[in-house]
């Protein structure tokens, strides 16, 4: 055995090789596609760029990055009686997802920000240029694009994504006194929106709650009528009691989601708990950004359909969004309760959700891939020449291997099937990364990163 060349190969730093001394990777950074992210990083981005907007990078010489900035210190204030499992997964996670205002409302299938972050840096996305989600449930583009000084639309058919997106926009720059207020008072504001929202089912019911001449004297009733009118005409004081209201009924539908999964803990007491936590980010990332002397982006939140943009052609300069897991995730029976105090008809809905119309599991399949080809058409149409579209899918083969009656493994990938899709309107691949999902193993197991160009007429 030759040891002294094993020796010799163990002495070798990987980072080393790939970058310049000067700079340093986010700790925890363990997965292939990371570090290729970050190897495009280094080779795209300007040393002042990497410190602004890089994602996998904490230092460039003796400075820090403002994503290293931003996700240091306690990453979210969680309750005393969660388990050893959550606080471990978020302490490892502190700078893929636990940071800024990503984590207000728990919502499934949502992106990694920071992944986000990295795709925009190696699309070649620069202050000032637009990105859009064209399906962005929970609003992660938006938010980072506003970070980074990149602005952004974001569409959505579910009334309620465009509800929390807006949210959480907003709770980055709101004043967040009369919210701390609203702490103070919690048992007045959670019967508030008790008898305003309705109670969710639950193993147990809430403690009987007294209530005082002081009640809701956090934020006048006209908060309600606010919602329906037009933003851009709110004087500064009507602006600010419509941001207190979004967030307190944020944190009142997030404890109800709660309520109705498990009876293990009071819906009062997780009101209190999450509204702790809400106030807990928000602030924190106000308080970086103060600090940085940063300047958002404006974000524009729209409701409607991916298979029909109001956008004029050749309007964006790069599109980021994931399809729905087509039968993998039921995004309406999540939100069930979130979308009936709105108002809103599931069942309509979900007749025109893209992943959920039909239902023979043949059907579904022969619609999604209808309405995926439309949304590709309408992608290519919208982008600029020579910009990226990067979309980001699971490949669900046990649920396609039943649609076709095969084994899974002879089944083509949901990523090879947008692939093809994308070439037929102009949007060529130019690069594929993958990456393990963790959580839904016997669903999907790999998740794709499609990024895809639009050739130039």
């Amino acid at each position: 055995m030759n040891s002294e060349k094993v020796v010799n190969a163990f002495s070798q730093d990987l980072t080393r090789k790939l970058f310049p001394r000067d700079r340093r990777l986010i700790p925890h950074l363990n997965d292939i596609y990371e570090l290729e992210l970050a190897f495009y990083e280094n080779l795209i981005l300007s040393d002042a760029e990497i410190i602004r907007n890089s994602a996998y990078f904490a230092q460039l010489g003796d400075k820090y990055t403002h994503h290293f900035l931003m996700c240091t210190g306690e990453s979210l204030k969680l309750p005393d009686h969660s388990s050893s499992r959550l606080k471990s997964f978020f302490e490892k996670n502190i700078f893929r997802t636990a940071y800024a205002t990503h984590g207000l409302f728990p919502y499934r299938g949502k992106f990694h920000p920071q992944m986000i972050k990295g795709l925009m840096n190696v699309m070649g996305l620069k202050p000032g240029d637009t990105v859009l989600d064209p399906m962005m449930g929970s609003g992660t583009v938006l938010i980072e694009a506003s970070l980074m000084g990149i602005k952004s639309i974001g569409i959505d058919a579910s009334p309620f994504c465009c509800f929390m997106t807006q949210t959480k926009l907003d709770a980055i720059t709101m004043s967040l006194a009369r919210a701390k207020g609203a702490l103070t008072n919690y048992e007045e504001v959670f019967t508030y929106f008790q008898k305003r929202v309705g109670q969710p089912k639950s193993g147990s019911k809430p403690s009987r709650i007294k209530t005082t001449k002081e009640a809701m004297s956090v934020m006048e009733e006209t908060a309600a009528y606010l919602t329906k009118r037009d933003h851009h005409a709110l004087t500064q004081r009507e602006q600010g009691t419509l941001n207190t209201y979004q967030f307190l009924l944020l944190a009142y539908l997030d404890s109800a989601g709660y309520a109705e999964r498990s009876a293990r803990k009071l819906p009062l007491a997780q009101f209190r708990a999450i509204l702790e936590r809400y106030l807990f980010v928000a602030e924190k990332i106000q308080n970086v950004l103060a600090g940085l002397e940063m300047t958002l982006a404006p974000a524009e939140v729209l409701e409607g359909d991916a298979r029909s943009l109001s956008l004029d052609d050749n309007s964006t300069d790069g599109i980021i969004f994931s399809p729905p897991y087509s039968f993998a995730v039921d995004y309406l029976a999540n939100d069930s309760f979130h979308l009936n105090f709105m108002g809103i008809d599931s069942d309509a809905l979900r007749e025109i959700m893209i992943g959920l119309r039909g239902r023979a599991l043949s059907e579904k399949y022969r619609l999604y891939r209808e309405d995926m080809g439309r949304v590709l058409a309408e992608c290519a149409r919208v982008l600029r020449p020579d910009c990226f579209c990067t979309i980001i899918v699971g490949t669900n083969n046990n649920q396609l291997g039943k649609v076709f009656g095969v084994s899974p493994d002879a089944v083509q990938g949901l990523h090879e099937i947008l692939i093809d899709m994308g070439a037929g309107c102009g949007l060529k691949p130019v690069k594929v990364l993958s990456r393990p999902i963790i959580g839904i193993s016997n669903t999907m197991r790999r998740e794709y990163i499609l990024i895809l160009q639009k050739t130039a007429y």
